[in-house]
């Protein structure tokens, strides 16, 4: 008897062991993954997948090799989809845009642009003088954007471009804009205008002291020292033409500023926001809108087209803005990061002084909070722009117009009160 106990034991510890190891190859079948499967993964899609497109457009097997030799996909990146998992929209908020916009203006970092800025400006002088003259740009919204993206070249670029861009290629949630960036980087080695060593990126693939995706710096990278290539690594004066250039080619208007801090009476709607409909300014000033500190708005500027301005809606300063504020957003399409230049290079031009308007507290909330408000707002037949729980213009005027049309203050900026009201 008990002979055939223990013998029947046995047998069920092997056969559970059996099942145990099953159950164990199914689940490695059928979830994510391991980080050994995913290089496997992608040295497959490298070779299979992106080397024929890459050959096709004339990179050589020399140069691809050089590029990869040794990448494997760094999985600590943001914003990536891993093999059998969806994209989704991510619960907790990093950037500026869902706390305070104010934060986004911590004196340090204005300050630290505008006073490198100055000196900047002296130390370079001439150069800055010609690039000017050439492209137009003022000097001062230059060294803005070079102070913001680099520290005027200090901040040091610790990632492998080819590794940022091959693994958002394989599997970020924009894998088809990072493989096109991707076949530009070889485009650049291939072509010798930077050797596989140069190609130091950002977390987000951007290169060089104006951060610079490859795609613009095959488009946008200017020599202006002369010396026979366009280096945005280390040569300045080819770093602000380069800046300069980009900014020309999205139509940077000459002899135009980027906007004007205003103040905006309660009888106009914090809903006429957006690049979608301007004004002239003459007729935003007939409105009761005023710059700050009872400065007149320039007489050249009355006759031409102005744009309503109010990143926190009516808890924030509000600026009328030109078409040169948009072409600082082709820059980074952030509102923030471009009224940041604006107001950067305000400061370097005419000393420090900040805006006369105060942020109010605003923000807090996740970027799924703002992205149930989106729909629920689409539901009601609003254009939002997408429902991506980014508060970009759209969402900020179609919440005025809500609050307007439902008996509340029109704030035109999102709040934990009002997601509640919409669910």
């Amino acid at each position: 008897m008990s002979g055939r106990t223990e013998g029947g034991a046995t047998e069920r510890r092997l056969c559970g062991l059996a099942f145990f190891l099953a159950t164990l190859v199914a689940l490695l079948l059928a979830t994510p993954a391991s980080a050994a499967k995913i290089d496997d993964q992608f040295h497959a899609w490298l070779q299979g997948d992106l080397w024929p497109e890459a050959n096709a457009k004339g990179i050589s097997r020399k140069t691809f090799d050089a590029a990869f030799d040794g990448v494997k996909p760094n999985l600590k990146l943001p914003d990536l989809v891993m093999p059998g998992k969806k994209a989704t929209t991510p619960q907790k908020q990093h950037q500026a845009e869902f706390g305070s916009p104010g934060a986004y203006f911590a004196e340090k970092t204005v300050r630290a642009v505008t006073s490198g800025g100055r000196s900047r400006a002296a130390a370079n002088a001439r150069t800055i003088a010609a690039i000017e003259k050439r492209y137009g740009v003022p000097d001062e919204v230059l060294l803005a954007i070079w102070g913001r993206e680099t520290g005027f070249g200090a901040a040091k670029m610790p990632y492998d471009a080819f590794e940022v861009l091959g693994t958002k290629a394989f599997m970020a949630t924009r894998k088809d804009f990072f493989r096109t960036e991707l076949l530009a980087a070889l485009e650049i080695v291939e072509r010798g205008l930077a050797p596989v060593s140069a190609m130091k990126s950002s977390w987000a693939g951007a290169l060089g002291q104006p951060q610079f995706m490859p795609s613009s710096f095959l488009n946008h990278a200017v020599d202006f020292d002369g010396d026979g290539r366009a280096d945005i690594w280390n040569s300045v004066p080819d770093t602000l033409a380069s800046i300069a250039n980009y900014l020309v080619h999205y139509g940077w208007v000459k002899g135009r500023g980027w906007g004007f801090e205003v103040t905006v009476p309660e009888t106009v709607s914090c809903s006429l926001e957006g690049p979608d409909q301007g004004k002239r300014i003459s007729e935003w000033a007939d409105m009761g809108i005023k710059r700050v500190a009872a400065k007149p708005f320039p007489a050249r500027e009355l006759k031409a087209e102005g744009f309503l301005l109010m990143p926190a809606g009516r808890s924030g300063p509000a600026f009328i803005v030109t078409p040169n504020f948009y072409v600082l957003k082709q820059y980074n399409t952030s509102d923030l990061y471009a009224l940041f230049i604006g107001h950067g290079a305000d400061r370097i031009a005419h000393g420090d002084s900040n805006f006369s308007g105060s942020w109010g507290a605003v923000g807090g909330l996740h970027r799924s909070d703002i992205a149930t408000l989106q729909r629920a707002l689409e539901a009601e037949g609003y254009d939002v722009g997408s429902a991506d729980g980014l508060p970009g213009f759209k969402t900020r005027r179609s919440i005025g117009k809500w609050q307007a049309g439902n008996g509340r203050a029109a704030t035109c900026f999102p709040d934990a009160d009002l997601v509640t009201a919409l669910k």
